[in-house]
């Protein structure tokens, strides 16, 4: 970034320049007759304008551009459909547009007496909070993964569900047990619990999914509520190799096989393999740390839906291809 305070006159003259060009069509002939400046002079002075912020130049993509990134994701990653958002200036605004995405997707595809799936977290959440024009569907929404500590409230399962249930005039049923227990006793203890097997079997038997997928770092929300310690995490990543976890519940390597950590022991819901026979896997991966854990989920064949960014959709496919490249004989 250039820390070279400009003059206000400079300023002004840059943004004058920069409205002709950009947008009112001017030429760098025109405005070096204009300005009495050189040619070379303008081309410098624009750049200049964009290095100080004074022009910020977006990418819009295209529809046909987005259509032929889900298509390569599905040819490639064998999947359903791709949902990809256009890149945003901001995590928050980057998360909103993809769970408008899965939002629409999901009033399109749900029927009356399907049972959906739901998992924890800021993506899922998201689309139980998306604002939009949504018919009624007599649907339920059923915990997939435990409840969490009160100050992750909204990010936890059995909120989404109720908020998913009032959404689209379903119901919901709530998993009686924590997310993540302290030791693998305890999550045996509660697992065999007659309460918690009903919703998990009702759960595993889900039509439609709807889970996030998660990146391994020391500073993750996981770490920031307690469930896990930063040791356990950057252990689990340096030395097992895991890139990710798949709904909170399972964590993988950039393969897509899955690790067994000392997390896994503790964490109460649905495991990868139970995922797999739901006919209908949406995993959403919105933020732009995620190629990796998305690349890693995607290869572990549970998904058959992805919603994620322009950005993310295409690093997952370089990631994939080099990958592929660099292990070929």
């Amino acid at each position: 970034m250039n820390t070279k305070q400009i003059s206000v006159e400079d300023s002004d003259l840059l943004t004058e320049i920069s409205v002709a060009y950009y947008q009112d069509g001017a030429t760098q002939e025109e405005i070096s007759r204009k300005f009495s400046v050189s040619r070379a002079k303008v081309g410098r002075m624009l750049k200049q304008a964009r290095d100080e912020g004074i022009v910020e130049i977006t990418v819009k993509y295209h529809p046909v551009f987005s259509a032929k990134v889900e298509q390569r994701l599905i040819e490639r990653f064998g999947i359903r459909r791709a949902l990809i958002a256009l890149d945003q200036p901001s995590e928050e605004k980057q998360r909103d547009q993809v769970a408008g995405l899965v939002s629409r997707y999901l009033s399109g595809s749900l029927k009356n007496g399907q049972v959906v799936a739901v998992g924890q977290g800021r993506n899922v959440s998201a689309v139980a909070h998306h604002v939009g024009v949504i018919p009624e569907r007599d649907v339920k929404f059923v915990c997939s993964i435990g409840g969490i500590h009160p100050r992750g409230g909204m990010f936890n399962a059995d909120h989404i569900c109720r908020q998913m249930a009032k959404k689209y005039g379903g119901t919901s049923e709530t998993l009686y047990a924590p997310a993540y227990a302290e030791n693998r006793a305890q999550k045996l203890a509660f697992m065999e619990n007659e309460t918690v097997k009903q919703t998990l079997d009702l759960a595993r038997k889900a039509d439609v999914a709807l889970v996030g997928v998660g990146d391994m770092s020391e500073h993750s929300y996981m770490v920031d509520l307690g469930w896990f310690t930063p040791e356990e995490v950057v252990q689990s990543r340096l030395q097992q190799g895991v890139v990710g976890d798949f709904a909170g519940h399972d964590f993988f390597d950039i393969q897509g096989k899955i690790a067994h950590t000392v997390m896994s022991d503790r964490i109460i819901g649905l495991s990868v393999e139970e995922f797999r026979p739901i006919a209908e896997v949406i995993a959403i991966a919105a933020e732009n740390s995620k190629p990796l854990a998305l690349l890693g989920a995607l290869r572990t064949g549970a998904v058959d839906v992805i919603a994620t960014s322009v950005s993310n959709a295409l690093t997952v496919l370089n990631l994939d291809e080099q990958m592929s490249v660099a292990s070929a004989p």
